[in-house]
């Protein structure tokens, strides 16, 4: 029992059998916490059950859950690679005690399974307490019969836990193992305890107070227990290993990347090899859970550990996107305890191949912007921080690479000053940090939770339901009654309004009793399954606890429903034109039109986006029934229910079908079958019809679909119709031959354009009467001269004719000066190519523009233009370029 896979499940199974739920892994995005950008610890999740916000219907939690540590104080991502335990993405196993067992009963579970489970040599074990923690102490002597020498008291922080300058805290115990004398380093507490000989393979945090002030600590009502074990730490110890990279996971990844890119994971290539390993477990994990990178917030970080990896794939000598080639063997590794990369696959590889081959360009960029800086710098030299510092931040080039690329020639690089940068980034970036999760934890929403439990939901069925008034929240605090006027939220025991989730908008309507009303204006949902309808009283008092009729605005939603319904037509139809790995990434249904967003990494063609709504229309016309089903998560998935990445399902889930497949390989199966807990139609043709109105980008791989459905679609058609009924009527043709006869007037128009400019070309050269007395050219300075104001010619016309004018001439100087309508004037002036040694056409040009008011001019010698803004002044610009020949 030494691999990855199986410690992690011994860990899980031990705990289960000792009265623990084995609870799912969180999303890496935290739901419940907005200080946090990542979840970073496995009680990430149970925050608001430690807080006393939230209850479980459990008491004891185990869980290996899923952590990233690159943005913000927690932030490994330098060291990794270069160090046998820093990561970015890792796994924390943890055992939770939510006010049920204490610190006795969390040693001696832990105590037994790193020594009976895992059979870890009692000899090699020394723990710490926090120094006035004396039941711990005697705890650890008792179960594990340990020495006194190898209890270490400590008196700093580093043993004692707090979420925050107030709420709950204690004092930890933290298990070392010893790898020996053969590794430098001392026992916690002493001089030498930064060595690598004791490594902490566990922390027990003991939560039994609770910080009200500053000063003011109190003891808690319910203690508990929240533990974190790092899995690739106490797998390197099974393994008899003392480098986390050395254990059979990341061995698997290693060797992938060295068949890939036909190096070895030794000397120089060897913290290379590392980091890819690594980060493409964080990149990977990222991307399943909802994350795309970016130019802010997760995504950029995100972006920085992809191109981290893809530099250190560079510089192995990869000419080729490597990341996405190894993501099969992440699979094999870690696809079986999170399904969520197995459902990603063809997200995360598109994406990590989309975006290495971005970074190739932007490094061949960062290369030559790099070369642009220091051409002035030599031997010796030093290149300014600043610059350093511009090409890791804006161009994902590294200082180690800087480095690496001047030292060749000598160069060094002012590394305090980059450094200086880099903490005024940082320092910039959590000024700017504003928080992550969905919501902010929200305390009111949660005590009526607690209090009054969870809202029951009947508007799958009914869109008219009677309740009774649990909860009324005025500016953030409960009341027991409202006046007429007052604008407040409102809590029953069970609603048929469905609160806003799921991309699909809260419902509105009436809640009304004896001698009142209440307007609906939107329908939330709060803390884990409370509804709460937020309105104004627009009549009488309402009293908490009344009973209430509530009626939904039927027309509002049916138009959701049937908005909704058509949103899984249409991701349905996407992945089946466009292939399996459109996921997406958020949609908003609202009653008059929907928006989806999905990952795909170009423009969606005229002849994709016909195909994508006539597969969703084939479904609607079907008039098929739409089935809903109450199933484990596991089985919907089986079943090949659709999950979005990221999303937090229940015990059981709503597993909406709707129509039956007409092509390729799922032809004669269920058409859409997705997790979804929105309204829906009945059937299919309550959808009435799918008009896709436009397609677009919103972000780097993803993009965006809006369409209508139903009477708004028919109206839209309409609105179309007429206009094209209209433009028939104008042209005098049927509607069917509007668009040929348009095409031949464009056509028509065209030939007229040409027309008119060589007309008038010829106009301005003297055609007609002129030209039978010639060109109209007289002789200055004994050279050919034509000097002309010319009107309804465009500027860019006024070349043409400079070249017309210059043949007609054989040899001479030509000036053609254009009026606008807003009375500012364009001027060209040509000289032959025999002439050009005598004058330019620039200092010519230069002349007239100054006569009409302007300055400058530039061209070549034989062919010049400028402009002035006193288009009256035409003769005056001419006889400057006259006066000009003359004194020449």
């Amino acid at each position: 029992m030494s691999g990855v896979n199986e410690i992690r499940s011994a860990f899980l199974d031990y705990f289960k059998k000792n009265g623990h739920e084995a609870v799912a892994s969180s999303p890496l995005v935290p739901r419940n916490d907005p200080t946090l950008m990542f979840t970073n610890a496995g009680m990430v999740q149970f925050k608001n059950v430690f807080t006393g916000l939230e209850t479980r219907p459990y008491s004891r939690a185990a869980t290996s859950q899923k952590c990233v540590r690159a943005g913000g104080k927690h932030n490994d991502l330098d060291n990794v690679g270069y160090t046998a335990r820093h990561h970015t993405f890792f796994e924390m196993l943890g055992n939770f005690s939510f006010g049920d067992y204490f610190k006795e009963r969390a040693i001696e579970l832990a105590w037994n399974l790193i020594t009976k489970e895992f059979g870890l040599p009692k000899d090699r074990l020394t723990v710490t307490v926090y120094h006035t923690d004396d039941d711990a102490a005697s705890y650890w002597k008792k179960i594990a019969g340990l020495p006194d020498q190898r209890i270490i008291r400590i008196a700093t922080s580093d043993n004692f836990w707090a979420m925050g300058d107030t709420g709950p805290c204690g004092p930890c115990s933290e298990i070392f193992y010893d790898h020996g004398e053969g590794i430098p380093g001392g026992p916690p507490g002493s001089a030498d305890e930064d060595g690598d000989r004791f490594i902490e393979i566990w922390n027990l945090v003991f939560m039994q107070f609770e910080q009200v002030t500053k000063e003011e600590r109190v003891p808690l009502p319910r203690p508990s227990i929240d533990t974190g074990m790092g899995l690739e730490r106490i797998a390197a110890v099974l393994q008899g290993v003392h480098d986390n990279y050395d254990i059979d996971l990341f061995q698997a990844l290693i060797r992938a990347s060295e068949e890939a890119t036909g190096t070895k994971a030794e000397g120089k290539n060897k913290p290379s090899h590392r980091v890819i390993a690594d980060h493409l477990r964080a990149a990977s994990f990222l991307i399943a859970d909802g994350v795309l990178p970016s130019n802010e917030g997760r995504g950029y970080v995100l972006r920085r550990i992809m191109r981290r990896a893809m530099r250190h794939a560079q510089l192995l000598g990869a000419t080729d996107p490597l990341m996405w080639k190894l993501v099969p063997a992440l699979l094999r590794e870690m696809g079986q305890a999170y399904p969520e990369l197995v459902r990603g696959e063809a997200l995360i590889t598109e994406t990590l191949k989309l975006e290495e081959t971005r970074f190739r360009k932007t490094l061949a960029r960062g290369l030559s912007l790099l070369s642009e800086a220091t051409d002035k710098l030599g031997s010796g030299d030093r290149l300014d921080g600043e610059t350093a510092f511009k090409l890791y931040d804006t161009y994902g080039f590294p200082l180690d690479l800087t480095q690496d690329a001047l030292r060749q020639r000598g160069i060094s690089v002012d590394t305090q000053g980059f450094n200086a940068a880099m903490e005024r980034q940082k320092a910039e970036a959590r000024a700017s940090w504003a928080g992550s999760g969905e919501a902010a934890t929200e305390a009111v929403w949660f005590a009526i939770r607690d209090s009054a439990g969870a809202t029951e939901f009947l508007g799958y069925d009914t869109e008219q339901a009677e309740g009774v008034v649990l909860a009324l929240v005025k500016d953030g605090r409960q009341e027991g009654e409202a006046q007429e006027g007052h604008e407040l939220a409102v809590i029953v025991n069970q609603t048929p309004f469905y609160g806003e989730s799921g991309g699909q908008m809260g419902d509105t309507g009436i809640i009304s009793g004896d001698g009142f009303s209440f307007s609906v204006t939107d329908t939330q949902k709060k803390a884990d399954g409370l509804f709460v309808h937020f309105g104004k009283l627009t009549k009488g008092t309402l009293k908490h606890g009344v009973p209430v009729e509530l009626k939904v605005a039927h027309g509002r939603r049916t138009r959701l429903r049937s908005n909704h319904s058509a949103t899984h037509l249409i991701h349905e139809a996407l992945r089946e034109v466009l292939g399996s790995h459109v996921a997406q990434k958020g949609s908003l249904v609202a009653p008059e039109r929907l928006r989806f967003d999905f990952s795909h990494p170009k423009p969606i063609s005229t002849e994709e986006l016909e195909r994508i709504e006539r597969y969703a229309n084939e479904i609607v016309v079907q008039n098929a029934p739409v089935t809903t089903r109450l199933m484990s998560v596991d089985d919907a998935i089986a079943e090949g229910a659709m999950a979005l990445f990221g999303e937090k399902y229940g015990d059981e889930v709503r597993v909406v079908s709707m129509g039956t497949a007409l092509h390729g390989d799922k032809s004669g199966k269920p058409y859409s079958v997705e997790l979804c807990g929105g309204t829906h139609v009945r059937a299919t043709g309550d959808i009435g019809l799918v008009r896709l109105v436009s397609e677009g980008a919103v972000a780097a791989g993803v993009r965006r679909i809006e369409a209508l459905t139903g009477e708004d679609a028919r109206l839209y058609l309409d609105e179309q119709d007429r206009r094209l009924k209209a433009v028939a009527a104008a042209l005098k043709v049927s509607p069917a031959d509007a668009p040929a006869r348009v095409e031949a007037l464009v056509e028509e128009r065209r030939k007229l354009e040409r027309e008119l400019s060589e007309a008038r070309k010829k106009l301005a050269l003297g055609g007609g009467s002129a030209a039978a007395a010639g060109n109209g050219s007289e002789t200055v300075a004994g050279v050919g001269f034509i000097g002309r104001t010319v009107s309804g010619v465009s500027p860019k016309d006024l070349k043409p004719l400079a070249d017309e004018g210059k043949k007609s001439l054989g040899s001479g100087v030509v000036v053609f000066i254009g009026s606008g309508e807003d009375g500012k004037a364009s001027v060209v002036v040509g000289v032959t190519d025999d002439l050009t040694q005598r004058f330019s056409a620039v200092e010519l040009v230069r002349k007239a523009s100054a006569a009409l008011g302007g300055q400058g001019g530039g061209g070549r010698p034989d062919m010049a233009q400028a402009g002035g803004p006193d288009g009256a002044k035409a003769a005056d610009a001419i006889a400057a370029v006259k006066a000009a020949l003359t004194e020449a």
